[in-house]
C-alpha cells in the first residue's frame, strides 16, 4: 500500500481538502453530539427494557401524522402547540427526546429547540419515525398496533444488535 503526505493527499482528495481536526477537537464535537441525540435503536432499547427509562419521547408532528404512526408510549405535542401545552404534559425534570418524520426533516430540532429555551433536556432522536419504522420496531397507528419487516439498509435483519 502505498502512502501518501496529508499535502498530496489533499491536492488530489476531496475527503482531505479540509484536514481532520485534531483528536482532542473531534472528541469534543463527537461527545457534544451524543448529548444532543440520541438513535431510534438507544431509544427503543431504553423503552424495552422496562420500567422507567428516565425520559419520554415526544412526537412533535401533526395529529393527521401521529394517527398514521407512532412510538408507543410517545406525548403527542406538536410543534407549534410547544409553548403553551409543554408545561401541562411535561416534567422539566424529565429529559426529552423529540422525533419527527425523519432525516429529511428539521421538525425535531426545531422541538427540541424550544423545549429547550423552556428550559427542559432535550436530545433529538435521530431517524425519527422513518426509521423507527423501518428498523421493525413496534408502533401505534389511529387503528392500533403495527410492525414491519426491517429494512436490510437500516438495521441487521437477524440481529438485535447492530454492533455500533
Amino acid at each position: 500500500m502505498v502512502m501518501t503526505s496529508p499535502t498530496t493527499a489533499t491536492a488530489v482528495n476531496s475527503v482531505l481538502r479540509v484536514p481532520p481536526a485534531s483528536p482532542a477537537a473531534a472528541a469534543a464535537y463527537f461527545g457534544a453530539s451524543l448529548a444532543f441525540h440520541a438513535d431510534v435503536s438507544d431509544v427503543a432499547s431504553a423503552l424495552a427494557a422496562g420500567g422507567d427509562p428516565g425520559f419520554v419521547v415526544v412526537d412533535s408532528r401533526s395529529t393527521a401524522s401521529w394517527d398514521q404512526g407512532h412510538v408507543p408510549g410517545a406525548v403527542h405535542l406538536p410543534t407549534a402547540l410547544i409553548l403553551e401545552q409543554a408545561a401541562a404534559l411535561l416534567d422539566p425534570a424529565v429529559p426529552v427526546v423529540t422525533y419527527c418524520w425523519g432525516p429529511g426533516c428539521n421538525g425535531a430540532t426545531r422541538a427540541a429547540l424550544a423545549l429547550a429555551q423552556l428550559g427542559y433536556q432535550v436530545k433529538e432522536m435521530l431517524g425519527g419515525f422513518e426509521y423507527w419504522a423501518r428498523e421493525g420496531f413496534a408502533f401505534e397507528t389511529w387503528e392500533g398496533g403495527e410492525q414491519r419487516a426491517v429494512d436490510p439498509l437500516t438495521a441487521p435483519v437477524d440481529d438485535a444488535d447492530c454492533g455500533c
